[in-house]
């Protein structure tokens, strides 16, 4: 009685051990031992067993499962014939590796002896990307960093000259020139260094074609990054100068002038948001510090992001819970979806959730944002996981509310957690693609091959080593701040913004509040018979029946600061007054940001005035939702009082505004 080898070849090429049987054995004679009530081959077929359907898996004698495939030709066969095509090791006992006809197809136009076709293993399946490149990583982590440069340089392209250019709210030339004049009236270190800006060395005659070549330019290059996920060293410092040379004249603009609502910077991503930062003294001008595509790009490339996740992410937790109590009381969702900035329709809905969703959002936003990050240090599948959970967060927030194109920059960096092995499944396997590519450069690393070390490769190398031993330097504050009970939020550390603090929504207003401009044609503006109409921003609230907007990722800066400026009033804002001014005259540029004029052709009014409202959701269901409202008001006051174009004359002359003429 022979033995089997006691081996069997698997599908995946390996052997699996089974124990030694006496002849015949599973994985020889599964034909014998899977035939009821006795012996094997044709012996067991006359005792009163039937031969299975080719296939079949019937049950041995011994109650092991098999997968028989039997024919009465196989069983009439010689022995000796049957015992060498039986032995574990042959091709007649390996599982098939593919489907016969799929087999048929591949070899018909192969030449004999020839080997498999590029990105496929010898047995013919496509092959698979190894775990801990990041070839292909980099090709996204570029193309999710130019859209939001592409989508920013768009959104200074349309807007810029309205509000920075040479009629603009608060003119980016008038500032240029109150730096200058603060340093001694010269365009030297200190000045170039307050406000860092290619703006410098251009002609300032001609602001608005200023701005909008660096728009075109930086929407330019992000298009073609984007469209081709090339680029390199150079490309990205342009972005950036281009970049933060309109974040460092854009102002207000550029940011938010709430000390709870800032946001940072670091060098080459595009700003979000910028905060006033005077440095108490009042003839300086003041200086924004903005969320720059810039402090995502930096720190991408080194560490996969890790150091970037976790400082933003940390930052925006520990300002949560040092800042308002609701976040302690799991209170804060109750009232966000209804006072954000820019609400959208789907936050009309989730403001009317019920208590336990709002208070699990809470704690899911301390989890995401506190413990979350921690998973980077904890293996590629905690990585992985990481990266999968925060871009979720993220894809919510953006689906909840308008907060521009934050939520789709903190997306960039958690591109990088993700290797090549996971992302492989958006690039094609064809043969000469990307994938491909990287597939033989993975196996020349297997092999051991090291790549030849150029003069540019070491060129890159240094660079690379000397931003990360910089950005480590200009991190020790940063740091610091960052443990310190006394954190101060949303700061610059330095002129170019490398290295800032960041902090979104450290406290929730529990109102909202708006600020609804009015014009008349009467010539008294105090008559009881004066119609005042309405004017209506593209985005935030005003006309109770519009739907609220959903305009994520662009970002409509105007109405974003008039979110602001309703907490406060038009002494701090004098750009709401300059408005108002531009307004009276039916200035075509002013009128380009808002979304409604009703005096369009027509005389421009004779009046403008401010009106302070509260605003609140409308009940799904309710009477006023009945109606067509998707809001809710009160009049709290006038935020300022009826104000003529005559009546601003020396208003702008002291502030060196162009006085508009009426059209």
């Amino acid at each position: 009685m022979n033995e089997c080898s006691g081996s069997i070849p698997s599908r995946c090429g390996d052997e699996r051990r089974l124990p030694r049987y006496p002849a015949p054995c599973p994985c020889c004679c599964s034909t014998s031992l899977g035939l009821r009530g006795g012996g094997g081959g044709r012996a067991g077929a006359q005792a009163g067993g039937t031969l299975p359907a080719r296939g079949r898996v019937l049950p041995s004698t011994g109650g092991v499962r098999m997968r028989g495939v039997v024919s009465r030709v196989w069983a009439g066969r010689p022995a000796a014939r049957r015992s060498s095509r039986m032995r574990p090791d042959s091709p007649a006992m390996a599982a098939p590796e593919e489907p016969l006809r799929r087999r048929k197809a591949r070899d018909a136009g192969r030449e004999p002896g020839s080997p498999p076709g590029p990105g496929r293993d010898p047995a013919g399946f496509p092959a698979h990307l190894r775990a801990g490149t990041f070839w292909l990583t980099r090709i996204v982590l570029l193309r999710a960093l130019a859209f939001v440069y592409c989508v920013a340089f768009l959104v200074a392209l349309h807007q810029n000259k309205q509000l920075i250019g040479d009629r603009g709210l608060l003119p980016c030339k008038t500032y240029l020139k109150s730096v200058q004049q603060h340093f001694q009236g010269r365009v030297g270190w200190d000045a170039v260094s307050y406000a860092p800006t290619v703006l410098w060395l251009l002609d300032w005659s001609h602001m608005d074609s200023n701005l909008d070549a660096l728009a075109l330019l930086g929407a330019g290059i992000s298009s073609f990054i984007l469209l081709t996920g090339c680029a390199n060293m150079v490309l990205m410092a342009v972005l950036w100068v281009l970049y933060m040379s309109l974040v460092n004249v854009g102002q207000i603009w550029m940011g938010v002038p709430a000390s709870g609502n800032r946001v940072p910077g670091n060098f080459p991503l595009p700003s979000l948001d910028s905060v006033s930062t005077a440095q108490g003294d009042p003839h300086v001008p003041d200086r924004s510090v903005g969320l720059s595509v810039a402090d995502f790009q930096n720190h991408a490339w080194s560490s996969n992001g890790s150091c970037c996740f976790l400082s933003v992410l940390s930052w925006q937790g520990l300002i949560k819970i040092r800042g308002d109590q609701c976040w302690w009381d799991l209170t804060c969702m109750d009232f966000h979806y209804e006072t954000q900035p820019v609400p959208n329709p789907a936050a009309y809905f989730l403001h009317r959730s019920p208590w336990w969703v709002h208070r699990f959002e809470t704690l899911s936003n301390h989890f995401l944002e506190l413990v979350v990050p921690f998973f980077l240090f904890l293996g590629r599948r905690m990585c992985i996981l990481h990266g999968a959970l925060q871009i979720l967060f993220q894809v919510v927030l953006i689906l909840s509310g308008n907060l521009s194109f934050l939520n789709w920059l903190t997306i960039v960096p958690s591109v990088a957690c993700f290797d090549d092995a996971t992302l492989g499944f958006l690039f094609p396997s064809g043969p000469g693609g990307l994938k491909d590519q990287v597939l033989k450069m993975q196996k020349e690393k297997a092999r051991g091959a090291q790549p030849t070390l150029t003069y540019g490769r070491m060129v890159r190398q240094m660079v690379n080593l000397a931003l990360g031993v910089l950005v480590a330097w200009l991190s020790v504050p940063v740091v610091l701040n960052l443990l310190s009970p006394k954190q101060v939020m949303n700061s610059s550390f330095n002129p170019l913004r490398i290295v800032n603090t960041y902090g979104a929504f450290g406290s929730i207003t529990r109102e909202r509040t708006e600020i609804i401009l009015q014009g008349t044609a009467s010539p008294n503006a105090s008559a009881p018979d004066a119609v005042w109409e309405e004017y209506e921003f593209k985005c935030k609230p005003g006309d109770l029946r519009r739907r609220p907007c959903l305009i994520s990722p662009y970002h409509h800066r105007l109405d974003w600061l008039m979110w602001f400026a309703a907490f406060q009033t038009y002494e701090q804002h004098e750009w709401v007054i300059h408005l108002a001014g531009k307004l009276l005259a039916n200035e075509v540029d002013a009128l380009s940001l808002l979304a409604l004029n009703p005096f369009a052709g027509r005389a421009p009014p004779r009046w403008v005035r401010g009106e302070h409202y509260r605003y609140k959701f409308s009940l799904p269901g309710g009477p006023h939702a009945a109606a067509g409202k998707w809001w809710i008001r009160k009049r709290l006051g006038p935020y300022f009082p009826p104000i003529s174009l005559r009546d601003l004359k020396d208003y702008f002359r002291s502030r060196e505004w162009p006085y508009p003429e009426p059209e």
